[in-house]
């Protein structure tokens, strides 16, 4: 039976380096760190199946323009217990241990072309991908992010506003036409086909992501890093008119998902 608990103590702490080095393949996070951070307004949270460590996930906090806020840094999750929903219930606890300790914002980034962590970031969780971060990291050799330039949404998660408590009825998207349209190649990845021009007052504006990236950069690496210059021209744009990523839309016919901008003003980001 599966079981989330905060991690307070330091040997509970250091066995999420086992998980770090599994998922990442890169060197661990000093427990120094984490433990500091747990210690001083950040948290770890521990998945459990019975008594072994499946899950994790590492909080600090962070402070801008007189606020603070908590920055999610690391969610892990064993490969065996990727695919069972594991990572929402971290997320979903951590939401609660954050409102706990006052805060009302939550932020992190990822890799805006990885399908399955803005569906979850976005749809699921009901975050907004905020601003665009152009080759944030710089170059990483992991397996993850090598041979790409590391760009990243910045999602703010107000877990005290409108926006997450009741959600938005989006029904009428599906009206809207995405600015690029994409095909499939021989080898059934999507590919760019044609683009229309930006219109600034549109409510909704959709544009279109792979739906298995990784798989992409393995086997087509430049249609990969395509791609990543294609959508970073277009989602800069979006941030520079003010609209930010509020929802992800799946298309397994076409292989693509679907970002949803909309104006950051016609939000109910009550709280912030």
């Amino acid at each position: 039976m599966l079981q989330i608990k905060r991690l307070v103590e330091i040997e509970e702490i250091r066995a999420t380096q086992l998980i770090e080095e599994q998922v990442w393949n890169m060197p661990v996070t000093p427990i120094h760190q984490t433990y500091t951070a747990s210690k001083n307004g950040g948290m770890i949270l521990g998945a459990y199946d019975n008594d072994e460590l499946v899950g994790y996930q590492y909080s600090f906090p962070g402070f801008k323009n007189g606020k603070a806020y908590l920055c999610s840094h690391m969610l892990g999750v064993l490969p065996a217990y990727q695919k069972g929903g594991l990572g929402e219930k971290l997320k979903a606890a951590q939401k609660e241990c954050a409102l706990e300790m006052g805060y009302s914002l939550i932020v992190w980034t990822y890799d805006p072309l990885e399908s399955v962590n803005a569906y979850l970031n976005l749809h699921k969780l009901k975050g907004i991908a905020a601003s665009y971060l152009e080759n944030h990291y710089g170059v990483m050799e992991d397996p993850l992010n090598k041979g790409i330039p590391t760009d990243r949404f910045l999602v703010e998660w107000w877990i005290r506003s409108d926006h997450i408590q009741s959600g938005q009825k989006n029904d009428e998207v599906h009206s809207y036409e995405p600015l690029i349209e994409t095909e499939l190649d021989k080898s059934q990845f999507p590919v760019f086909s044609t683009e229309t021009e930006l219109i600034i007052d549109e409510d909704v504006v959709l544009i279109p992501i792979p739906e298995n990236f990784q798989q992409m950069k393995q086997q087509q690496p430049n249609l990969a890093l395509e791609w990543r210059y294609k959508t970073r021209k277009w989602f800069q744009k979006l941030y520079l008119n003010d609209y930010v990523a509020v929802d992800v839309r799946r298309n397994s016919k076409e292989k693509v998902s679907y970002y949803e901008f909309r104006k950051r003003n016609s939000l109910a980001l009550v709280g912030n």
